[in-house]
């Protein structure tokens, strides 16, 4: 009696074991028996299983665990087609959450998360895909408040590069836009709520993280910043050029101002100058003309004479040497 005991014990404690489970903490529990989902007394609600201990019922019961928690779905950037039929390279994520465990279980073949994680990529990429299709690139790239507000000037030279671009373009200046990149992400995550309700998730939140340009065209948008950047430094240096003109003008006349009035106030002292030399000499020789005249006849005679390589000829009884050759005029 004692033998049979042992492996009766042995079934039981077998038994009590199979038929105890836990749920962890983060995660709920569905009971599956015979491959159907058990669902609350009178209900078409599954039964679902908190976190602690429960009991099944052993071998027909399999229990499943899924987890509670949000989680996020962060995969590769898709390429999406703009209004302007351009293509661009947008990164997002998703935080979502199971909502209904039984939808869910049923959706995803088993609670299978990558399953669920396909399925809801996909309904996130075709609503993101109809409103990036809707939508223009400065649309997407800008958000509706603007980080720093621009001054006058940065106005002014913005529109005049892209003026100036347009025109080495050839291209008809675009009216300039406002930005919606919030309002993507909150209508897309409107439409991936409701559409993802069939598959037992909510979707918590939706994030545009990154936005590129393909490598095929990155290069030409480059070329066509840098132009912008150039023209408007040829409008700065042009500035420039102009106002050293300006400068350089206005200090031209001023310079010939200036010699102008020196050149004028010089010819004036000169000429009151000559002026008065010319009375000193009219008074010295009213006062005696004799003396004048042989006064003027010796500082003659020093500048012929100042050189001892000169060579003069001259006839003797010439008028420049009267005071040498009369005796009485020496003596006067």
């Amino acid at each position: 009696m004692r033998k049979l005991m042992i492996p009766v014990v042995v079934i039981f404690i077998a038994l009590l074991l199979m038929s105890v489970f836990v749920v962890k903490e983060g995660e709920r529990g569905i009971v599956v028996r015979f491959g159907r989902i058990l669902k609350d007394n009178n209900t078409e609600v599954a039964r679902i299983y908190e976190p602690g201990l429960h009991f099944k019922v052993p071998v027909f019961d399999r229990v499943h665990d899924l987890d509670a928690r949000i989680q996020t779905m962060d995969d590769q950037a898709d390429r999406f087609l703009t209004a302007e039929k351009k293509d661009v390279i947008i990164d997002t994520y998703v935080k979502w959450r199971i909502k209904d465990f039984g939808k869910y279980y049923l959706a995803t073949g088993g609670g299978n998360t990558s399953t669920a994680e396909a399925l809801l990529k996909r309904k996130v990429v075709d609503s993101l895909r109809a409103e990036i299709g809707s939508k223009e690139i400065k649309q997407i790239v800008s958000g509706e408040d603007s980080i720093s507000t621009p001054t006058t000037s940065d106005i002014a030279q913005t529109k005049a590069a892209k003026a100036a671009l347009a025109v080495i373009e050839g291209v008809v200046p675009v009216k300039e836009v406002e930005g919606q990149r919030d309002k993507i992400m909150a209508d897309v995550l409107k439409e991936t709520r409701e559409s993802a309700k069939d598959l037992g998730i909510e979707v918590v939140d939706f994030r545009i993280k990154k936005i590129n340009l393909p490598d095929e065209i990155s290069e030409s948008i480059y070329r066509r910043m840098r132009a912008e950047r150039e023209s408007v430094a040829r409008s700065y240096r042009s500035q420039g050029r102009q106002r050293a003109e300006e400068l350089r003008a206005r200090s031209e006349l001023e310079v010939a101002t200036v010699l102008s009035e020196a050149k004028r106030k010089a010819q004036v002292i000169r000429g009151d100058a000559d002026a008065k030399a010319a009375e000193i000499y009219s008074k010295a020789y009213s006062q005696n003309p004799e003396f004048y005249s042989f006064w003027r006849s010796l500082k003659a005679y020093e500048k012929s004479f100042n050189s001892k390589n000169d060579v003069l000829v001259v006839d003797p009884n010439n008028e420049f040497f009267k005071y040498m050759n009369h005796s009485e005029l020496k003596a006067n």
